[in-house]
């Protein structure tokens, strides 16, 4: 009876804390949404509250006053991502099995040098010289693609997972007439689901919030993703609430202006997107570390 009465009060314990945990996460984005629909005045008076006493949507007519804006910053950033994810998921699961296999005769000094560049990097000014100078990708996308292409962090977490993977499988592959791409892309690769599961999630995260890239890349207004059009906009918010004199002479109430709200619509613009799709691709994640474990 002791036994039993001490699990079921862990497990209480357990579903008491992820519950707490869980609140805190979500709440905050209510609040967020709450704020973004309640009417500047309201707020003014009444504070951020979770049920907005006064509903409105010039935050968010403010916002999309330009839809065609908009929808091209979507477009661009939601390019940046699948094409920056899938290649940067490639390439570091390459890179990752080159210097995790035990018979590769450089494998210490190759994945020294990937660890060393953890520790120190070229700086902002050869980086911009680098990407604008020598490879002329100035209003490109890959200038937002490329500096954040393979990331050494990713790297070491993949070989350290694919180090795992038994030697005598790829063996038995090579016995049997398989050629080293073929060995990665048909075993290595399936076996990998969990890690190439998580590291694609990291790095879709990053494409997807990456704004000062574009900011030092790109100056053609159709190339502008996402984050940069809604820094700017912001921006843009706060230079009106800052100067009252502009402002009063371009006729511009500040009582009414969407300033608070506008910056939470800017906030749920920029991660809703991605909030959404979670969900669904969490689904696939969980299946993949399943798949994983039983082949493993």
């Amino acid at each position: 009876m002791a036994v039993a009465k001490k699990f079921e009060f862990s497990k209480l314990f357990i579903n008491l804390l992820f519950t707490v945990l869980s609140l805190v996460v979500i709440l905050p984005f209510l609040l967020v949404i709450a704020v973004s629909l309640t009417d500047e005045k309201a707020l003014t008076q009444n504070g951020y509250q979770f049920i907005p006493k006064s509903f409105s949507l010039d935050a968010y007519r403010y916002l999309l006053d330009a839809p065609d804006i908009l929808f091209r910053a979507y477009g661009v950033t939601l390019t940046v991502t699948v094409v920056g994810s899938l290649a940067g998921l490639l390439l570091t699961a390459m890179t990752a099995y080159v210097i995790s296999r035990q018979d590769y005769r450089y494998n210490r000094v190759t994945t020294f040098y990937v660890f060393f560049t953890m520790l120190f990097s070229g700086g902002l000014v050869p980086s911009y010289i680098l990407i604008t100078q020598y490879l002329h990708l100035k209003d490109s996308l890959w200038a937002l693609i490329l500096p954040i292409l393979l990331s050494p962090f990713n790297i070491m977490v993949m070989k350290g997972f694919m180090s795992k993977i038994p030697h005598e499988i790829i063996e038995s592959a090579k016995i049997d007439g398989a050629r080293e791409f073929r060995i990665f892309f048909r075993i290595i690769l399936p076996l990998s689901t969990p890690a190439l599961a998580t590291l694609g999630l990291l790095i879709s995260f990053t494409y997807w919030n990456e704004w000062f890239n574009a900011m030092l890349y790109i100056d053609d207004p159709n190339k502008v993703p996402l984050q940069l059009l809604l820094v700017r906009t912001l921006n843009s918010i706060e230079f009106l609430t800052t100067n009252s004199e502009f402002t009063g002479q371009l006729g511009i109430d500040l009582a009414s202006f969407p300033n608070s709200s506008a910056r939470m619509a800017i906030a749920v613009l920029a991660g809703g997107p991605m909030v959404v799709i979670f969900p669904f691709f969490q689904r696939f994640f969980v299946k993949g570390l399943t798949v994983g474990s039983l082949k493993g």
